[in-house]
């Protein structure tokens, strides 16, 4: 079955096994979790080491028909674990209820960001995150306060999450070559992901103020937040200088404010 690669899904099928066997390789089962779910499973070159892993079972989600058809072929014992459905509005719920699962993937560049977005809203049920990134997107869910690559995805990945890029993937072992360096990220949730005082109104606080980026949080969030109520030294920074602590310790101050 020859496959070619569509442009208009973003593929680039990985074709070094040894990589595979690298990414698969780098999940821990931390949390203790006995299923995996890989988004986008293309021809199986990451599932052939998944379905032989005994320590947890396999999941696949993938987009392109043509290449659920492919993958119930080549992996006839997988056939009713691959599903077809785009991840991004897939209900998860139906596959694992409330049960654990680590999510792992050569993720698709142009929904990478919203791939990891949707995970943030499973986190309890995801302890481990395996994904390929363009490398400017692995380095901005890892980066530090204090430069502009520090952004939305770096508060709220590194807020639940630890976060560690473990390798560089050069573009020759793709099919077509990306043209970009690709980077895979492990993300292992923290013991106090659910500690927060209100998660809702976090994820707004960091997308107005980052969307604002240039502007001192206190005029970024003046039509969230009255100005009498910013008159911590905080409100003077903005957001690329706060910390992911920062940010945590921002959330408490308007919560607790608004509750006063």
């Amino acid at each position: 079955m020859n496959i070619k690669p569509k442009k208009s899904l973003g593929q680039h099928f990985l074709r070094d096994d040894n990589i595979a066997k690298k990414i698969t390789g780098s999940l821990t089962c931390y949390g203790n979790y006995k299923k995996v779910l890989e988004v986008g499973p293309g021809m199986g070159i990451l599932s052939k080491h998944l379905l032989k892993n005994p320590a947890f079972e396999w999941y696949g989600i993938e987009f392109d028909n043509e290449l659920v058809d492919y993958f119930k072929k080549q992996f006839p014992d997988a056939e009713s674990k691959i599903n077809y459905g785009d991840f991004l509005n897939y209900d998860l719920n139906s596959l694992f209820n409330n049960e654990k699962y680590g999510l792992i993937g050569n993720f698709p560049y142009n929904i990478s960001s919203q791939i990891v977005l949707k995970a943030l809203k499973h986190k309890t049920q995801i302890p481990e995150i395996i994904g390929m990134f363009q490398k400017e997107v692995a380095l901005r869910i890892a980066a530090n306060h204090g430069n502009k690559t520090y952004g939305i995805l770096s508060v709220l990945c590194q807020a639940f999450y630890d976060v560690e890029v473990l390798f560089d993937v050069g573009d020759k072992v793709f099919y077509p070559p990306p043209n970009i360096i690709s980077a895979v990220v492990r993300m292992k949730l923290k013991d106090n992901a659910t500690d927060f005082k209100n998660e809702k109104q976090f994820f707004q606080i960091v997308k107005i103020a980052f969307n604002q980026r240039r502007k001192t949080l206190r005029n970024a969030l003046k039509s969230y937040l009255s100005s009498d109520a910013m008159k911590p030294a905080l409100f003077d920074k903005r957001a690329e200088q706060l910390s992911v602590e920062d940010f945590i310790m921002l959330n408490d101050y308007v919560t607790n404010y608004k509750n006063s």
